[in-house]
């Protein structure tokens, strides 16, 4: 079982903001409107996850492109995703403690007091040919476990060999950059969060929930 986001592991690590700015990623990388707000809050992203993300992109092989799909996320819309989604698998588990139901929740959806996409420190995103259409990745972004079978998960062995092989790429890729995968969700991102503090064993995060 993967370390969850929600584990004391991750929310007991401080944040010592950098004040790094968001920045819009429209005119940088390819950005995907499936999730476009008003405000495009869901184009911008802290500029050193940005720069890592063109990094990224230029390790990637010819043809191969990242589409971002969400980066930024205002703190109610945060909440909202959260209480929904636990609100879902309450009725689905109604054996399942308020605890429990807290844990399972974060498998998917980030509890708005950890949360990375709050800090424009994550990114949701997956990859595209030269013509714009998605790659076999094997399932669609922010599809659940329950959605996917749990296929969602980066590692899961009920995907074909072409979306397996397409998760490499792009994780080989990021990785290189200097970003963390959320092992739950293979399209999730991250650089300067709090998960990506655990994961590369930094003192503190330096990123912690910010206003656009």
């Amino acid at each position: 079982m993967p370390i969850l986001i929600s584990d004391p592991r991750v929310t007991s690590i401080p944040v010592e903001e950098c004040g790094e700015p968001l920045c819009d990623v429209r005119g940088r990388l390819r950005l995907d409107g499936r999730l476009a707000d008003p405000e495009g809050a869901y184009a911008h992203l802290r500029e050193g996850v940005l720069a890592r993300l063109e990094d990224a992109q230029s390790r990637l092989p010819g043809g191969c492109h990242i589409v971002v799909v969400e980066g930024y996320r205002p703190i109610s819309l945060q909440t909202r995703y959260f209480e929904e989604y636990r609100a879902e698998l309450g009725a689905l588990h109604p054996d399942m403690s308020a605890a429990e139901l807290h844990s399972a929740a974060s498998r998917y959806v980030s509890p708005v007091e950890v949360a990375p996409h709050t800090a424009g420190a994550a990114v949701d995103l997956t990859l595209c040919d030269d013509d714009g259409t998605e790659l076999d990745m094997g399932t669609a972004v922010n599809d659940n476990p329950e959605q996917s079978d749990g296929a969602c998960y980066t590692a899961a062995p009920n995907i074909s060999a072409d979306a397996r092989q397409n998760r490499k790429v792009l994780g080989v890729a990021l990785e290189a950059a200097g970003l963390v995968n959320y092992p739950t969700e293979w399209w999730h991102w991250s650089y300067g969060d709090r998960y990506w503090a655990m994961t590369r064993r930094a003192r503190a995060a330096i990123y912690g929930p910010v206003t656009l």
